[in-house]
């Protein structure tokens, strides 16, 4: 069964990189070496792509391999990277498949910021170390000399040509391919399902949801299971009017005829007369009584009216309201009127006296069974409601003349009749009189005797053998018994299937005897039928006599006939004798299998549903029918209701007092089941002790015979925790040391993520609103425990645990023991509060709500004080003024007083940067506490008084200073603008203050507090003005610093010279996407608090999904699997088409165009996607535009939401071999991503904030990222001098590794392969290279500083041959070998002819072809073939083949700079726009193209 876990569970067929070595199968040369010519053969196309695919599925499984559910391997090589830095040549290859594992939890205080390094003393020691190693390598560099060839200045190196084989894939990794290690793993790819080789992120049920239960209520449903209005029938008159040897004036008896009546037959010539109705009528009441034991029958042998109307009125005064029953043996009396009259006798017998429906029914009253069985029974049927009628306008009539009189009521009736209006009985003398009572009563008799009457074979049975049948009714392994059980079974499962769910309650589930009438009545029908009569019922049910069941009967029958003429032999003998059992339930728990196996994904009711309720009576076939009701239960809650209806709950609550020790698993996960579908079955369990089964499982003394202990141990946990919720009687009997020692141990030591998961959960539960468990879990000290599973690897272990803790607070008497304690937890949470969880973080504020609301008074004084701190900030900004580069938190804690020293500060410093947090849900929940704080000021009658004219005072000061800037007040929401006219403060990002900056989106509570931000969490319908671009002169006065020897403007961004907004026309405002399940709170309601966590009811719909099967993407034939396999052979297609042109790129020219189109904005940022005909445009505010370039055809427009000030920094498609997400990076340190991104419904998948500190920088802040698909992390990197890795399975951050320089990192790009090394490029020049494997202080393993200029880009080819290349603002591109100090290749690209001082704006690197793209701020876009070690060109490393200039428009003169180009991963396809223009222009490859976009290949 799946369970929460940091790995990703969506799994996509993997796609195809470039060859590691460069060798066909067949011989023949790849690309790579220059030899293909366009032409190769398709056979060789075949072969290249298979090992193609062979080589990119074990370099992505490679990467799933190395999860942390995997085991490590014995012999993992651990060669780092620094080890091959200090080689000499190029024979240190790589490590090989490491599995490491971290332990998230003992590293969780790298998710915050390390401040024990100092970078330069570092820097220091790293350069005298390179120092020493270099002079080192000098030396071998001088003995090599010889065997190396150099050329002048141009920096290229050539080894001897017996040493090119070796470069055929850079750095030294060839080796890594040729290892046993890694040959092993691909021989075992090859005989697995490369549909799982590697794993989708972003996509799990969380991400899905938004961290939300379903709208739809899992567990409700439209009939309720439980018998609300359960009936018992009391008392039963049976009614027999035979007169016995007078035959009554209109019935005229056939010779012979039917003379039976109970098995009796009063004309026997030993009957006497007087005794032969008492028998008839001891044997009619021990029939009864075999069908109900409670029921209390009493005979009426040949009554009077009067005796008749006398036991009447006394069965219902005796029953009051409950059920009673009326059996009529007509079969010595005349036929019923056509009004329904029924006949009795007078007192001397002399008359035929009728008794009137109308009288029958006032006298039996309602609740009442009718049993008709006389000929026309019909009749009676048909007039019976028309009396019901007639009585209930009586008593409309008397209720309105005596309102309060007592009425009796007539509705709620069942009948049963022999035969329709105009039928006779049948008379056949092989049969009893009484067919239908007998049917009724005696079903396996009656069976018995008519299976052998119609058999065709020849037998020695006689009629009077078939009561020879041994065994009792009750005995179910006696053939007696065994016929009864599956008569039951087969008529139960027969009603069910054709039945309406109501009828089937109302016949088989209400009453127990009203039940067994209706189940023999399902075999009156079938029998009375074969002899010419159609029984009928109120309420009438469908035809049942064709039920292919029926068969299975008559097989059954059969088995035992065919048996008994051996069993009477040997009962004459004395014998014993071996019965051969009926195999009908083995068969139909095959047929139950066979549906579950094919026919459950329908969502039907299973026709062997009732048979496996029967089939539990059986110990012998127990376990196995558990095992398939379980299974049957996992299908979801639909099932579980089916299961419920059917009557399968006393069973199930029966089997919790066995001590059977197989049955515990199964048990478990039947009530996880149950209790997930409907918790009101606590009142069950704590009526029978139930609840102990479970706890007594938990004991560390308790084993399973199972393997997955773990798991059903979790679901012991949910179902305590269920029968704790909402229940006070279940907590105070589950208080128990023994639960608790448990749970804690389970969250300390379990390896099982859900079962830890449900261990908070349950305590969660157990401690709500019950004090006595928050004094026990405080003894045991649990909030310890629970804290440190506040860093668990799991997501939705985090968020339990913080749920726990929030449940945890509010212990009655509030000691100072327990003050300390709840400080100490809430201190301990802070970290949440930067967790990239959206749904950890929402559980974090409904902690810190909780928190808020038992301390309230204390955060009203640290609200206040923050106004006060506002106020003295606005008074005088100089005096507050911080380095610029300093944190929203070190600005507090600088001009913070003792108040800081408090949780309370620290709580409120989270809240208000949370209320500007990216996630919308985030935001509002933060905004939604401090909007309650503040309006709790505004209504103390001490602190309103205090803080009102501070209000006034800061409003002025902050009117006061948008005159002073000459800004437009930002526009508020229609509650804010109406509330207040004054002025909404606009401050310049590098002097606004601390609390304008924290609650810049949050969306004003009180009206006046409303008008301390800039602006609301939610957007409005206007265009917000934006706060403009610092200018020039500012800029330069927050220059970086430079390298030594170099002008100060060469460390600065490029960008910082271009105009704010170079787009021609106005703006094209987008709308916002908006996340799934989110609801806008209404401003006009004051927020409640507490906040409401979600994360129980979201856990809880684990146990309403199937786990038991595969989900629906990986299940063959379904929609979303065949949409899989579609996109993986397009995919494939795609490679196909791809993979073959990497030589044509290398030598044609990249200037056909193909299409341009208006972006509407100005473009910067360009990225395609590998394998769909998508184009991501990001303008230079917070627009991203999706283009089908194929068609040139706008698929969407949507805003990111970028905060003012701030825009987007890189837009990256992830997961694209299956169902893509777009990952958006922005300057104000936050990422997003987007799902349905290429529709009008684009939705907000996530977002969060990747760099935790919050700084408040004097300039423009940048945002690097580099996404890693193989290993599921993105590395983050900005002006903080570090480095960042954050894990997308676990959505936290692993590790913060310093950058080892004071100079901003402008590119990181990583190494496809392995996952492990990344390469970053600084705006000093200089190009770092890191090996996650080392601890973060020792990560650098290579440093070059070749360049003095801004580090445009540096990249690591995924494919090819590994190129890592790098281009400097001042035109130069080096390409660089891991292996050597010194770049391999450096030549100056850039053009300039026309203008001496161009440089370079874009650089973009192929994925698969050897060739790359810069674009020049001479608005030209260059197309360069890379350094070819085969055939060197001494002159020009880097070979031209094209120059393009992007379209301008008409009379548009101006030489604007490229502003953003991006080349296709696979297709010979590259985009670019210039500044100054909105057009967007393709260009393709000659001969590797079409000649235009749209046409067919």
């Amino acid at each position: 069964m799946a369970t929460p876990s940091s790995s990703p569970p969506t799994s996509v067929q993997t796609a195809i990189h470039d060859p590691p070595n460069g060798v066909l199968p067949n011989g023949t040369s790849s690309t790579v070496n220059g030899n293909l010519n366009g032409n190769l053969q398709d056979e060789n196309v075949s072969q290249y792509l298979s090992q193609e695919i062979r080589q990119l599925s074990l370099s992505r499984s490679s990467s799933a391999l190395r999860r942390e559910q995997q085991p490590q391997p014995p012999q993992a090589r651990r060669t780092s990277l620094r080890n091959i830095s200090n080689s000499s040549g190029p024979t240190t290859g790589l490590s090989g498949v490491e599995t490491e594992r971290r332990n998230l939890a003992a590293t969780a205080h790298l998710m915050r910021p390390r401040t024990d390094w100092d970078p330069q003393a570092q820097e220091e020691q790293f350069e005298a170390e390179m120092a020493l190693k270099a002079a080192a390598r000098a030396k071998e560099r001088e003995a090599k000399k010889k065997d190396r060839v150099e050329v002048g200045d141009v920096g290229w190196k050539i080894e001897p040509e017996e040493a090119v084989g070796r470069w055929q894939v850079r750095h030294g990794w060839e080796e890594q391919y040729s290892s046993d290690e890694y040959l092993r793993l691909l021989s075992a790819l090859e005989f697995a399902d490369r549909s799982k080789t590697f794993y989708m992120y972003f996509t799990d049920k969380r991400h899905e949801t938004g961290g939300k239960p379903r709208t739809e209520d899992l567990g409700q449903f439209s009939e309720e299971w439980r018998m609300r209005d359960r009936m018992k029938t009391v008392s039963a008159a049976l009614l027999l009017c035979l007169n016995i040897g007078v035959d009554p004036p209109d019935m005229v008896k056939t010779k012979p005829t039917a003379k039976l009546e109970c098995w009796v037959d009063p004309t026997s010539p030993t009957a006497v007369t007087s005794k032969t109705m008492e028998t008839i009528g001891k044997k009619l009441q021990e029939q009864y009584e075999s069908l109900s034991m409670r029921v209390r029958f009493k005979q009426y042998l040949d009554p009077s009216i009067d005796e008749t109307k006398k036991f009447c009125t006394s069965l219902r005064k005796n029953a009051k309201d409950e059920r009673i029953m009326f059996h009529y043996n007509g079969h010595g009396v005349p036929l019923p009127t056509s009004s329904g009259e029924i006949w009795v006798f007078n007192r001397n017998y002399t008359q035929y006296i009728p008794v009137s429906l109308y009288d029958l029914q006032a006298w039996l009253g309602a609740p009442s069974v009718y049993i008709f069985d006389c000929s026309h029974a019909g009749n009676i049927l048909l007039n019976f409601e028309r009396f019901v009628e007639k009585h209930e306008e009586e008593n409309a009539a008397r209720k309105l003349k005596e309102p309060d009189a007592q009425l009796q009521t007539y509705r709620d009736n069942i009948q049963l009749a022999a035969c329709s209006k105009s039928e006779y009985l049948p008379t056949n003398p092989d049969l009893p009189a009484d067919l239908f009572t007998c049917c009724i009563t005696t079903p396996i008799e009656i069976s018995l005797r008519c299976f052998h009457l119609s058999n065709p074979l020849p037998s020695s049975l006689k009629l009077e053998d078939l009561k020879r049948v041994p065994g009792k009714l009750q005995e179910r392994r006696s053939p007696l018994g065994e016929l009864n059980w599956i008569f039951t079974a087969i008529t139960d499962t027969i009603a069910w299937n054709l039945l309406p769910r109501a009828t089937f309650k109302k016949l088989f589930r209400q009453d127990l005897l009203v039940a067994a009438l209706f189940r023999n009545f399902l075999l009156a029908e079938r029998l009375m039928r074969a002899n010419g009569c159609h029984p009928k019922t109120v309420p009438p049910l469908p035809e049942t006599y064709h039920h292919p069941l029926w068969l299975s009967w008559d097989l059954a029958l059969e088995m035992v006939l065919g048996q008994l003429p051996a069993m009477i032999e040997a009962e004459d003998r004395g014998e014993s004798y071996e019965y051969q059992h009926s195999n009908f339930f083995t068969e139909q728990l095959t047929a139950f299998e066979i549906y579950l196996s094919h026919a459950a994904p329908k969502k039907e009711s299973p026709t062997q549903l009732p048979v496996l309720l029967q089939v539990l009576l059986s110990q012998m076939h127990r376990l196995r029918a558990l095992i398939l009701l379980s299974r049957f239960l996992d299908l979801g809650p639909w099932a579980v209701n089916l299961a419920l209806t059917i009557g399968i709950f006393p069973y199930v609550l029966k089997l919790l007092q066995s001590a059977a020790y197989e049955l515990k698993p199964v048990m478990t996960f039947i009530w996880a089941r149950i209790m997930a579908v409907d918790k009101r079955c606590q009142v069950d369990l704590i009526k029978e002790n139930g609840y102990r089964y479970f706890i007594q499982i938990l004991t560390p003394n308790a084993n399973l015979p199972v393997n997955n202990a773990s798991e059903h141990r979790a679901m012991c946990q949910f179902i305590l925790a269920q029968f704790c919720s909402d229940f006070p009687q279940g907590q105070r009997v589950c208080n128990l040391t023994e639960l608790f020692e448990a749970s804690l141990a389970s969250m300390r030591g379990s390896e099982n993520p859900l079962y830890r998961q449900w261990s908070c959960l349950c305590l969660a539960k157990l401690w709500d609103k019950y004090p006595d468990a928050k004094w026990e879990g405080l003894r045991l000290q649990a909030e310890d425990t629970l804290c440190r599973a506040t860093a668990d690897a799991v997501p939705e272990i985090r968020a339990s645990a913080t749920y726990a803790l929030a449940t945890f607070l509010g212990i009655g008497h509030l000691t100072q023991q327990v003050k300390t304690c709840e400080a100490k937890v809430a201190g301990a949470l802070m970290h949440l509060a930067d967790d990239g969880s959206s749904m950890v973080k929402h559980e974090f504020l409904v902690f810190i709500s909780h928190f808020v609301v038992r301390y309230k008074h204390k955060f009203e004084v640290v609200a206040s004080f923050h106004l006060l701190k506002e106020k003295q900030y606005l008074l005088n900004p100089e005096a507050h003024k911080g380095p610029g580069n300093e944190t929203a938190e070190a600005r507090d804690e600088r001009l913070g007083t003792d108040f800081y020293s408090e949780i309370e500060s620290r709580i409120w410093v989270k809240l208000m940067v949370l209320s500007i947090d990216p996630h919308p849900q985030i935001a509002q929940d933060a905004c939604d506490i401090v909007d309650w704080v503040h309006q709790s000021i505004l209504a103390s009658p001490a602190l309103g008084r205090k803080v009102r004219p501070l209000l006034d005072r800061i409003f002025k000061l902050s009117g006061a200073t948008v005159v002073a800037t000459n800004r437009p007040p930002v526009p508020t929401s229609s509650a804010t603008s109406t509330a207040s006219t004054l002025p909404e403060p606009s401050l310049a990002p590098g002097h606004e203050s601390y609390m304008a900056y924290s609650i810049r989106k949050a969306a004003g509570v009180a009206t006046t507090l409303k008008n301390l931000t800039l602006g609301t969490h939610n957007r409005p319908t206007n265009p917000v003005p934006r706060i403009p671009e610092p200018t020039m002169m500012e800029r330069g006065q927050a220059a970086l610093p430079s390298r030594v020897g170099a002008p100060a403007d060469w460390n600065r961004s490029p960008e910082e010279f271009d105009p704010a907004s170079s787009a021609s026309g106005s703006y094209q405002q987008a709308p916002r996407p908006t996340l799934r399940g989110f609801v806008e709170r209404d401003l006009s309601k004051q927020p409640l608090m507490p906040l409401k966590s979600e994360i129980y009811d979201f856990s809880v719909e684990y146990f309403m999904e199937p786990q038991m099967r595969p989900n629906e993407p990986d299940e063959p034939g379904s929609e979303d699997y065949n949409r899989r396999l579609w996109r993986r052979t397009r995919n494939e297609k795609v490679l196909l088409r791809t993979q073959p042109l990497k030589e044509v790129a290398s030598k044609r020219r990249w200037d056909n165009a193909l299409a341009f189109f208006n972006n509407g904005n100005q473009p910067t940022k360009l990225c395609f996607h590998q394998f769909e005909d998508h184009l991501a445009v990001m303008d230079d505010k917070d627009g991203i535009c999706i283009w089908d370039f194929e068609t040139v055809h706008l698929l969407s427009r949507f805003s990111n939401g970028n905060p003012q000030g701030t825009r987007m920094s890189k837009a990256q498609f992830i997961n694209e071999d299956d169902n893509a997400l777009l990952m958006t990076g922005s300057s104000d340190g936050s990422v997003k991503l987007y799902r349905n991104y290429d529709t009008p419904g684009v939705e907000l998948l996530t977002a969060f904030r990747v760099l935790t500190n919050m700084v408040i920088p004097n300039r423009q802040p940048s945002l690097v990222f580099d996404w890693i698909q193989g290993k599921g992390k993105l590395l983050v990197a900005s002006d903080d001098q570090t480095v960042r890795v954050w894990n997308a399975a676990t959505e936290t951050m692993l590790d913060c590794i310093p950058a080892r320089s004071s100079s901003p990192i402008t590119s990181l790009s990583h190494d496809a392969v392995e996952g492990h090394i990344y390469a970053a490029g600084y705006a000093d020049g200089s190009i770092r290279v890191f090996d996650m494997r080392h601890r973060a202080v020792s990560a650098m393993a290579l440093v070059w500083r070749q360049n003095y200029q801004w580090i445009t880009n540096v990249h690591i080819q995924r494919g090819g041959t590994r190129e890592l290349l790098s281009g400097c603002r001042d035109g130069t591109v080096m390409s660089w070998d891991l292996r050597f100090d010194e770049p391999i290749v450096r030549q100056r690209v850039v053009d300039t002819t026309r203008d001496s001082n161009a440089t370079m704006r874009t650089f973009d690197v192929h994925e698969h072809a050897p060739v790359f793209a810069v674009g020049a701020s001479n608005r030209t876009l260059t197309m360069y073939k890379q350094f070819d070690i085969e055939k060197p060109n001494i002159v020009e490393p880097y070979k031209k083949l094209s120059t393009v200039e992007p379209y301008a428009p008409f009379l548009h003169s101006a030489r604007t700079p490229i502003s953003g180009s991006g080349l296709h991963p696979h297709r010979m396809l590259v985009a670019a726009g210039a500044w100054g223009s909105p057009y967007v222009n393709i260009w393709g490859c000659r001969g590797a193209e079409k000649e235009r976009l749209g046409a067919p290949w």
